[in-house]
């Protein structure tokens, strides 16, 4: 198959709440010889067009040859857009808010138009992209389930969806904690929750997901733990089954990924990390989480936990973190400027 095919690349979208490890599973899988990964693409109209962001690869959004040649290719360059007309499509459709409405199918009407309108948006990149990098798959680590639905309602590109979870005790504490934005100015930083919101979103993204795996949408569950377990053989059967032709073990061997330069959007600081990352065990979460609170958080989301094997005691299972961003503190607080889910 052809990069551009007229019906488009194949697309593998990353789904599930945050700190889950999808950027490292999208850098993985992204650096297939016949993969391109994209990062966050939700973000892209506020943090690549609005703030000129950095781009993975080092440089402001608007000055990256890639993503300046991708314009070009989609739209005739990036100026043939207008951000708050985008800005509004988004905030029509693409909210968690409209969760059901999408899920029940509501094509018709203006709600139908302006949901076209905004996948082709979408469609017109992942299609830009494939013919810029020459890939046959495309990965979208945007993580939203609005946008998911979306896609599965109004793209007409050939989407799978992985559904990336990782165990809830580990996914709150890093929610807590205070992690630096290097992309953004005025050290700003990503979102944080109390350990009871995030525990609220944890349950809450998954269950949104589980309802869209009821869907004909293709869709597979891919455990973080699961991952750093067995990082090669992880990688290369999600690759297969998004439709590379790649092999991974040219650059995953044994809990080391070797990882070059993207040009990926928005995600985790981790994007910036270039060459052997190792992927270790980390059990800062278990040390600094009180007894007191795991038992609440494991309760809090004790249903998924179930669903998802992770009933066992979580200090039976290796634990692995993104060797992200640094360790600056630990205290929970209230949302900043981020990654955090919207309504």
């Amino acid at each position: 198959m052809s990069a551009a095919d007229s019906a488009g690349p194949e697309v593998l979208y990353l789904g599930g709440f945050g700190r889950s490890g999808s950027t490292l599973l999208e850098r993985s899988v992204g650096e297939l010889s016949d993969a391109c990964a994209l990062g966050e693409l939700v973000h892209l109209w506020e943090r690549g067009l609005g703030d000129n962001e950095l781009c993975g690869c080092g440089k402001p959004f608007r000055e990256c040859p890639f993503w300046t040649e991708v314009g070009e290719v989609a739209f005739g360059g990036w100026d043939a857009l207008d951000p708050e007309h985008v800005a509004s499509l988004k905030h029509a459709v693409d909210r968690n808010r409209h969760f059901g409405r999408l899920l029940i199918g509501s094509r018709f009407g203006s709600f139908g138009r302006r949901l076209r309108e905004y996948t082709a948006l979408y469609d017109a990149i992942y299609r830009a992209a494939a013919q810029v990098s020459g890939a046959r798959v495309i990965v979208d680590s945007s993580k939203h389930a609005s946008l998911a639905l979306c896609l599965r309602k109004g793209s007409r590109s050939r989407i799978r969806i992985a559904h990336v979870v990782r165990d809830s005790p580990a996914v709150v504490y890093s929610w807590t904690k205070v992690v630096a934005r290097p992309e953004a100015a005025n050290d700003e930083t990503m979102a944080r929750y109390t350990p009871g919101r995030a525990a609220l979103w944890w349950n809450s993204y998954n269950l949104m997901f589980s309802l869209i795996g009821l869907t004909r949408m293709p869709l597979r569950r891919v455990r973080y733990e699961d991952f750093v377990r067995d990082p090669l053989e992880t990688v290369r059967g999600v690759a297969k089954w998004a439709g590379s032709e790649s092999e991974p073990a040219d650059y995953i061997h044994d809990d080391v990924v070797r990882l070059s330069a993207g040009h990926t959007v928005a995600g985790n600081p981790m994007r910036f990390r270039n060459g052997e990352i190792a992927i270790r065990r980390d059990q800062e979460w278990a040390s600094a989480m009180s007894p007191a609170l795991q038992r609440r958080v494991r309760l809090w989301t004790l249903p998924f936990r179930w669903r998802y094997g992770y009933f066992k005691h979580i200090s039976e299972r290796p634990q692995v973190t993104m060797p992200t961003a640094a360790k600056q503190g630990t205290t929970a607080g209230i949302a900043t400027r981020g990654h955090a889910p919207r309504l």
